[in-house]
């Protein structure tokens, strides 16, 4: 018979056990010892930025250890798998989305014989959906923590998809912006470096997880069920595809920085051969009017009666020579 808490405890987004693949009941933090060690049963605790006493408390049914229990009330950690005992200790980075920016999460995982707890730190989907997933399935629950701890990976790594799908699209957007307008705004550039700095901190956290995924599939740190193994096989591989994504757009993201800049330069380069062109054209009356505007006695030509015409002619004569001349050599 199912039994269902009506209040769960603050810090607790669900805490049930589970036996050959079936939602057993939800249970109360302190009878998780209990549970776990009943054999053919597993504890799956689910708590989200949990206060250091009740992580005490689950460290004490479950006789996690202290360091372990340490860094998962500290959410400034890298991805990383560490052994206890015959416990495991595994760190992933979450990321999400958040109003043009990625706004990254931490979740900390304590498996052993008999249970998981899931840790979500920051920014973070809820796990619900995966608990939903897995109790729908009771074949494959019925692998127990391995399965479990395929299925929080598997989604943690399915969520940086949607991240780079959009960085994708925006950049695509700039992109078409930055080759098809001759002006490119100063925002474009500075969008281009923000999103590449964001690319950068979403490798640093994928790349690590990569060393976890290897070593959780070739059971390096823990007997992994064999028939789990083409699971984390393919968590490795899809983590790898998304490295590999990363590096990709950030390079796109580097070639567009560049021609942003090359484009900011070819319009400035355009503007200084105008000016340059007109200041040409401007300095041939300029210099006449300075040669007129002389104080000589002397000038035959000020006293001849076509004298301002034939001037005025041979300004105009040469300033339109030399408005055709930039006008061919694309100046003007």
């Amino acid at each position: 018979m199912l039994q269902r808490l009506d209040q769960p405890e603050a810090g607790v987004v669900a805490s049930g056990v589970y036996a050959e693949g079936k939602h057993v009941a939800d249970i109360p933090i302190d009878a998780a010892g209990a549970w776990s060690r009943r054999p053919g049963h597993v504890v799956w605790i689910g708590l989200f930025e949990p206060p250091h006493d009740l992580l005490h408390r689950v460290g004490q049914q479950l006789e996690l250890h202290p360091l372990a229990i340490e860094d998962a009330g500290n959410a400034h950690q890298r991805p990383k798998v560490e052994q206890y005992g015959n416990a495991l200790f595994i760190v992933a980075r979450t990321a999400q989305m958040t109003e043009g920016q990625i706004a990254f999460g931490e979740t900390h995982l304590f498996v052993g014989q008999g249970y998981v707890v899931s840790v979500r730190h920051g920014a973070s989907a809820s796990y619900s959906a995966v608990r939903e997933r897995c109790e729908s399935c009771p074949a494959v629950l019925a692998h127990g923590e391995d399965y479990i701890l395929y299925a929080i990976l598997d989604f943690v790594v399915d969520n940086y998809g949607p991240v780079l799908a959009e960085i994708n699209k925006e950049v695509e957007v700039i992109e078409d912006r930055i080759f098809r307008r001759k002006h490119v705004s100063e925002y474009s550039i500075d969008r281009l470096y923000t999103l590449r700095r964001e690319l950068l901190r979403l490798r640093n956290a994928v790349t690590p997880l990569l060393d976890v995924c290897q070593r959780l599939e070739h059971a390096e740190v823990r007997p992994i069920d064999p028939a789990m193994r083409p699971h984390f096989r393919d968590v490795t591989d899809h983590v790898r595809r998304l490295k590999e994504e990363i590096d990709t757009l950030r390079e796109v993201l580097a070639f567009a920085f560049e021609a942003g800049l090359m484009r900011g330069q070819m319009v400035q380069t355009e503007i200084t051969r105008r000016l340059a062109a007109w200041a040409a054209i401007l300095a041939v009356p300029t210099a006449v009017a300075g040669i007129y505007g002389m104080n000589f006695e002397h000038m035959p030509e000020l006293k001849w009666r076509y004298g301002y015409f034939v001037v005025v002619g041979g300004i105009a004569a040469v300033c339109i020579a030399l408005y055709a001349l930039f006008r061919r050599h694309r100046w003007l």
